[in-house]
């Protein structure tokens, strides 16, 4: 059985992505003053605890309830009338029936809706349209009457207005301020159908990175087999990081949509600074990246500088060229592959996949393709075969000497995966710093089952044991034999 969802749904600026925040407890969705910031449904796995005044005999039975909570756009945002423009000048009331379609989707999904009204600017004619829009799908019987920005008791007689909306009184509450949370997460608790299992963890997390109209929320579309998120023309139409839940050839899976990154210096407000800051933090979290270039494109310094932010986060990542059914006829494969490695080459290990995603033409192969680096990531070599290999690649070349210094490895280890991280104890750290450092990752990337993902190497100077560690030692040496220090 599915997790219950609970839908927020209202007309812009009435706090919906700051209540979202608050039951989740941190900051997901983006909140801003500008009407229309969140625009897909943004959803997150929540906890809602039991009221703390139940009877004896119902507290014994009473346990959290999981639930998916969907945080949704604001309902008629952009009318033609209003004539409401982005910062490149396009017109954003073409957005309207889009937006609109994901919240009538999340309502018509929801086991509950949280219909919110701002208290404080009291009950509008969009609120009654929304009103209107709720019972004419026969939800109505699943609204709980939200009366956000109920900051003090002396905005309790304002919000009881929102009672003539037909829902019955409103649950108040102030997502800023906390005020009247408690009474509010009950109310939810007790709205909320018993708990269910949860669904099984996915296998992994995949982020899709990528500049502007590269066609990442259309790969996300194809993934989960519906129109999850918004497709827009539009650059810039993505600002949350949204979470979509999918499942292929019987296999969970979580993909992210992420705004589209562009030049810090070409950044219009604050909501794309914090796109932004939600598109580092995806990649943060993911298990495996996609980095989306289109085709019809040439690259530019944004999927440089993302290349380098993957390499910093040291992310196994699929390079994916989309929209190639427009340039197949004209470009050979080779050749692209060879010009995609010039041009960003802190990524010249990782694999590429061409794909149409308007189609889903090459869209299951991203995925297996990222599950086959997120196998190798969490690959664990022996330290036997480790020591082994470095031996080799050492006798071959070593690093230069510096001033009659000479290059010493004492012990190698495996110590993390994903990325895998190798500990290597030496003589003088400073002599593999560098080239040699580069050289040693180039041929560990050849001789290694981790061929395609990062690998993170960290060099230590061998210290003065104690008696104790001495000792230690001695007693895993009659065990396991001694380790001999590899030389160049």
């Amino acid at each position: 059985m599915p997790l219950p969802e609970i839908a927020i749904i209202g007309r812009p600026n009435v706090g919906k992505s700051s209540l979202f925040n608050r039951i989740v407890g941190r900051r997901v969705s983006i909140v801003d003053p500008t009407a229309g910031t969140t625009r897909d449904r943004v959803a997150q796995l929540v906890e809602i605890l039991p009221p703390t005044d139940l009877p004896y005999d119902r507290a014994l039975d009473a346990a959290p309830k999981l639930a998916e909570l969907i945080d949704t756009g604001g309902f008629g945002i952009y009318t033609a009338e209003g004539g409401r423009f982005d910062d490149a000048g396009e017109d954003l009331s073409t957005l309207t029936p889009m937006i609109e379609a994901q919240i009538k989707e999340g309502a018509m999904r929801a086991s509950l809706i949280l219909f919110v009204i701002d208290a404080q600017t009291g009950v509008t004619g969009l609120d009654m349209r929304i009103a209107q829009m709720i019972r004419s799908s026969g939800r109505s019987d699943r609204v709980l009457l939200v009366a956000n920005k109920v900051d003090d008791d002396s905005w309790i007689a304002a919000a009881q207005d929102a009672s003539r909306l037909g829902f019955g009184e409103p649950v108040m509450t102030s997502a800023s301020s906390a005020f009247g949370k408690r009474a509010f997460l009950e109310a939810v608790w007790n709205r909320l159908p018993d708990s269910v299992e949860p669904a099984p963890p996915p296998e992994m997390k995949i982020a899709i990175v990528g500049r502007r109209n590269a066609g990442k929320s259309t790969l996300i579309n194809a993934l989960a087999g519906e129109p999850r998120v918004i497709v827009s023309e539009i650059a810039g139409t993505t600002r949350d990081s949204v979470d979509v839940r999918f499942e292929l050839n019987g296999r969970t899976f979580v993909a992210i949509d992420t705004a589209g990154v562009r030049k810090r210096k070409s950044w219009a407000d604050d909501i794309e600074y914090y796109s932004h800051q939600r598109a580092k933090a995806a990649i943060t979290r993911a298990d495996v990246c996609v980095l989306l270039l289109d085709a019809t494109e040439p690259t530019t310094q944004v999927e440089k500088r993302l290349a380098l932010e993957l390499i910093e986060q040291h992310k196994p990542t699929v390079i994916a060229i989309n929209k190639w059914d427009l340039v197949e006829a004209k470009l050979k494969t080779s050749d692209y592959v060879q010009h995609i490695t010039e041009e960003l080459f802190a990524l010249d290990f990782a694999p590429m996949v061409f794909l149409t995603a308007a189609s889903g033409k090459g869209v299951s192969s991203v995925i297996d393709v990222c599950a086959n680096l997120y196998k190798q990531a969490n690959h664990r070599e022996t330290t036997g075969r480790l020591n082994a290999v470095i031996r080799a690649i050492l006798e071959d070349r070593g690093p230069s000497s510096k001033l009659g210094s000479k290059a010493k490895i004492f012990y190698v280890s495996q110590i993390a995966t994903s990325p895998p991280t190798i500990a290597i104890v030496v003589n003088k750290p400073e002599l593999f710093a560098g080239t040699y450092e580069r050289y040693l990752m180039n041929q560990l990337h050849e001789q290694l089952p981790y061929s395609e993902v990062p690998i993170k190497l960290v060099f230590s100077e061998r210290k003065r044991l104690t008696p104790e560690q001495l000792a230690s030692r001695s007693r895993a040496t009659d065990t396991h034999g001694d380790d001999e220090a590899i030389e160049d």
